[in-house]
């Protein structure tokens, strides 16, 4: 949850069936359970489930009684927890183990992942450095040379980190020389970070690790030090205890974490969850972000140039986002969506940098935009029906050109050094492994830098955009790829993705799990549906708190279009999506009885009442609203909370998925949604739950667990699809 979104933390309902019913429950009196119990260890299929003991709790909520029958499935540090995401992986790893082609796809992913992967190119100091995974290494490696790629080395391999690949490299920051360098690493997933500060001529470490770093960028002054962000330790788990009161502190080299200055967030009038300082890239200004929401900033700056400098307040509204892009020429150029959903560039002078002042350098559009920087120009990447589209500016403001791009997809930012004369971006689509272009930055010529080799044919496969209508008649996009040979006979196996949430934006992008989907024959399609990023504020809002209902009526829809248009059939559909993207499955599994034939929530927030309970969840409010808010609220999320509205009956094929180190997304929402599917499902179909041992929300698992994890969701869903056998064999 939270991906990173333009510089900010991200980076993550209406009344309906189960809602009607439950008010008309709860209106009769103001103490009556909403939650019943139903004993079922066994399933018609002969599918054998561990019991899961029922402990109750019971919460009241402005009058109401809910009762949580599996609360002590929360505590991640228990024993008897420990014991219970044993027997589970057992039960589903004894039924994936039935499959005859679970290995099959195992080793076919492992053939088309087993591919070299590089990073763009960058300059720091007097080394280019980029990355590279030789195909199957668990973690990307950072090479650098100085003249030419003869003299290539390895600067840092994190695959030498720990033997099962589950210790990963997440960020490195180079001081402005290039001389230091301050690198962050996690381990089994957690978002919880240690910094080690190398330099970067010997490779050695220059000082002790620091220690217990979370939600953070490192921003470097000179060679003195840099800026950090972290919370207070927990005192109770580290996994899943509420962190809340975020600091930005300046780290000087040389000296002990203890003494590190608290920069900001140090007094409850600072009390914010998530902060954040960067430097600009003249080293004159320190800027500050503080937000208690993924949504929303306040904004500061402090003038480096002086110790006792105040703290100036650029924005004191937290109804929209604001960050610095840069200061030049005594202005600060700032990127903001303040009264202007689509976002724009407006500049400020350092005296006078509240809304007020601000003049518009680069005006809001139609599109949404994103900024980068590189080779002294703006770069600005507009969204046309979640398309990338690329204008280079000046720093006058003018227009340079329309970037010309490879075809319709994704770019990576343009971003570089001011003085870089040449800039590095990615291009890629669903169908279409990424590949890396060399842009001139006076010509604008770009020049296929880097292409993978991979055994795979993107010209068998076509991407298509259409449009359909949502429920309240609102146009949706949605990307389709499939075979270019492919019939409309609804009998393709289909995998519906989304997220819809955070302001994030699904946008055309290769993944090779998905290539093996596509060669059997399969469909991938992704819709843009709201609470995304696509269309602006605008579309993200219209996905919030009480319009969340939304967001799965136009994921339903889009089932539906695929159906109706006989891409595929309700047999041979499958959903899927991850953390927002896990609710919105969930909510879907809860809501229809025959839409779909199997669903994949991965890592989902899924016990709506008590998200904003565990870690930094609290700041996801702005999105979902919490139980604690108000009666309206509070009723409208038990309506559709994915852990409330597991009723008794027949189930489509679910398995969950999540991680036992997952600090963003905690795994008792994945728990707790097991359990009661296994304790109500009437029906045949499985609903299994599958726990990564060592690994967190997503970000730095080793390849080695992520095509195992593909393999077992491939071979269940096909399976439960009706495949006896692969559709295509290798």
């Amino acid at each position: 949850m939270g991906e990173n979104k333009s510089r900010k933390m991200s980076k993550f309902l209406g009344y309906y069936f189960g809602l009607t019913a439950i008010l008309f429950a709860v209106s009769g009196c103001q103490k009556k359970e909403l939650h019943g119990e139903i004993e079922l260890s066994q399933q018609p299929n002969d599918l054998s489930y561990p019991v899961t003991e029922k402990n109750p709790v019971v919460d009241t909520y402005f009058g109401y009684e809910v009762i949580d029958p599996y609360r002590w499935l929360e505590d991640d540090r228990s024993e008897k927890t420990g014991q219970w995401v044993d027997s589970q992986n057992t039960t589903t790893s004894n039924y994936l183990s039935q499959i005859s082609y679970t290995k099959k796809i195992a080793d076919r992913l492992s053939i088309l992942w087993d591919y070299e992967k590089v990073g763009a190119p960058f300059q720091e100091g007097a080394y280019t450095y980029f990355y590279k995974n030789d195909g199957l290494q668990n973690q990307y490696v950072l090479y650098r040379y100085k003249e030419n790629l003869e003299d290539v080395e390895i600067f840092i391999d994190p695959n030498s980190f720990s033997e099962d690949g589950t210790v990963a490299l997440t960020s490195i920051s180079f001081s402005k020389d290039g001389a230091l360098a301050a690198y962050s690493i996690s381990r089994s997933g957690s978002d919880w970070r240690e910094v080690i500060v190398i330099d970067v001529e010997t490779k050695e470490q220059l000082e002790p690790t620091l220690n217990d770093i979370k939600f953070s960028g490192i921003s470097w002054v000179g060679n003195e030090g840099f800026y950090y962000s972290s919370y207070e330790k927990p005192e109770g788990s580290i996994l899943s205890d509420i962190t809340d009161h975020h600091k930005l502190y300046f780290h000087r080299l040389g000296e002990s974490q203890e003494s590190d200055e608290v920069v900001f967030g140090g007094s409850e009038d600072q009390k914010h969850r998530y902060v954040s300082g960067s430097v600009t890239d003249d080293e004159r200004y320190l800027v500050i972000s503080a937000t208690d929401s993924t949504t929303g900033n306040f904004l500061y700056l402090k003038d480096l140039e002086s110790d006792t400098s105040p703290i100036l307040t650029i924005l004191d509204d937290a109804s929209s986002d604001a960050y610095v892009l840069d200061h030049y020429m005594d202005s600060l150029l700032i990127v903001t969506d303040y009264k202007s959903p689509n976002n724009r560039i407006v500049t400020a002078s350092v005296e006078s940098p509240t809304p007020e002042y601000w003049v518009d350098f680069v005006p809001e559009k139609d599109s949404v935009m994103t900024v980068s920087l590189g080779g002294n120009n703006i770069f600005v990447e507009y969204l046309e029906d979640a398309l990338s589209v690329v204008s280079q500016f000046d720093y006058g403001g003018n227009l340079v050109r329309q970037v010309k791009l490879p075809g319709l997809g994704s770019v990576s930012a343009f971003s570089g050094k001011k003085e870089d004369k040449v800039l590095f971006y990615s291009f890629s689509n669903y169908s279409t492994p990424s590949s890396i272009y060399k842009f001139d930055v006076e010509s604008g010529e770009s020049i296929l830098y880097e292409k993978p080799s991979i055994d795979f044919d993107p010209e068998k496969y076509i991407s298509t955009q259409v449009f359909y209508e949502s429920k309240d008649g609102t146009k949706v996009p949605m990307m389709i790829t499939h075979r270019k040979s492919l019939i409309l006979d609804g009998s393709n196996p289909t995998i519906l993705y989304g997220y819809g949430g955070f302001d994030i934006s699904l946008t055309p992008n290769f993944r090779t799990s998905n290539a093996f989907w596509l060669e059997q024959g399969g469909i991938y399609a992704v819709p843009n549906i709201r609470g995304g990023g696509e269309y602006g504020k605008t579309w993200h809002v219209a996905g919030t708190q009480q319009n969340k209902q939304n967001v799965f009526d136009d994921f339903a829809a889009a089932a539906g279009y695929l159906i109706d248009r006989g891409y595929t059939s309700s047999d041979k559909l499958a959903i899927s999506g991850g953390s927002n993207g896990g609710l919105l499955v969930g909510a879907l599994v809860t809501q229809y009885k025959d839409l779909f034939k199997v669903a994949l929530p991965a890592v989902g927030v899924l016990d709506m009442l008590r998200y904003h309970k565990f870690t930094a969840g609290a700041g996801w409010a702005f999105d979902y609203g919490t139980s604690d808010q108000s009666e309206e609220m509070f009723k409208y999320l038990l309506g559709y909370s994915p852990v409330h509205n597991v009723n008794e009956r027949d189930y489509p094929a679910v398995l969950v998925t999540t991680g036992d180190h997952d600090d963003r997304v905690v795994p008792a929402h994945s728990y707790k949604f097991a359990a009661h599917l296994q304790a109500r499902n009437t029906g045949v179909n499985p609903t299994l739950i599958r726990v990564e041992r060592s690994a967190g929300h997503g970000a730095g698992t080793p390849v080695s667990k992520i095509i195992s994890q593909y393999a077992d969701r491939y071979a269940f869903t096909l399976f439960n699809m009706g495949y006896m056998e692969l559709p295509k064999e290798y």
